[in-house]
């Protein structure tokens, strides 16, 4: 049985601005040998994730969309976790559904004179443009389920206003390293205990270790035995109590793994 289970987010940590994991290759190959379960644990949407699962050959459960739902292969734990099946896998929900979510932030915004422009308001040219992702990964990105990445422009004092109002239609909002997310009742960091609680039921003694470099990823770390913060270019995200690697994205997220996981 694997000694730990990592839970990662993806940009700025596993992969770089340009959405390249080869820095982190060096320790996904540890990580592969060891049969050590990774978790990707993000913002991103359950078609993104699929992507790099399949490129890495990663076959482990995963949790999209800021904790919006944990999606895991049918039968990898010998016994039933959700009622739900979705394309092979056993689903958790936690998050709000879109189209409330996409409701809220079109109320917001007129309530108070900001401009807010979401991923359902882009097409997959401008989300492409603006994010630096490629067409075809910005297609993918525009499948949400459970949460809606935004802009929001305007003066200080309404762009107060309009997160408060989030919070008064009894929902969240989170920022990341582009873009600030709405969201449910729903983080990193409930997904991340819910999946632990499943993976402690066969193997009591596994220790957790997450890493991450923004905002949303807090609640993340305040649930693993081994919080890691990776250095972003413009330094570090202010959280106490977590190792910091002195290199950036990839490289950082390969440089800790290395010196957590023994070799032997």
């Amino acid at each position: 049985m694997p000694s730990f289970v990592v839970f990662t987010d993806i940009d700025g940590t596993i992969v770089d601005e340009n959405y390249s994991y080869k820095g982190a290759l060096p320790a996904l190959e540890l990580i592969k040998r060891k049969k050590i379960p990774l978790v990707f644990c993000t913002s991103k949407t359950r078609a993104e994730i699929e992507i790099y699962r399949d490129e890495l050959g990663i076959k482990d459960p995963f949790i999209s969309e800021n904790g919006g739902a944990i999606f895991i292969p049918v039968g990898i734990f010998g016994k039933t976790v959700s009622e739900k099946i979705t394309n092979g896998y056993e689903v958790i929900e936690l998050g709000t559904p879109y189209v409330k979510l996409r409701e809220t932030l079109k109320r917001v915004s007129n309530l108070t004179g900001c401009k807010i422009t979401g991923f359902g308001d882009m097409s997959v040219e401008e989300i492409s443009k603006d994010s630096g992702l490629d067409p075809k990964d910005a297609e993918l990105a525009k499948r949400r389920e459970y949460d809606e990445p935004f802009r929001i422009v305007g003066t200080e004092e309404q762009i107060g206003k309009a997160l408060e109002l989030i919070r008064a239609h009894n929902l969240n909002y989170t920022k990341g390293g582009r873009y600030y997310h709405i969201l449910g009742d729903n983080d990193k960091g409930k997904a991340v205990r819910i999946l632990t609680e499943i993976y402690r039921s066969k193997n009591p003694g596994i220790k957790t270790i997450g890493l991450g470099d923004s905002y949303n990823d807090i609640p993340m770390l305040e649930n693993v035995d081994i919080p890691v913060l990776i250095k972003r270019p413009d330094n570090f995200i202010k959280f106490r109590g977590a190792i910091r690697s002195t290199l950036i994205g990839p490289d950082g997220w390969s440089e800790i793994l290395l010196k957590l996981i023994p070799e032997n």
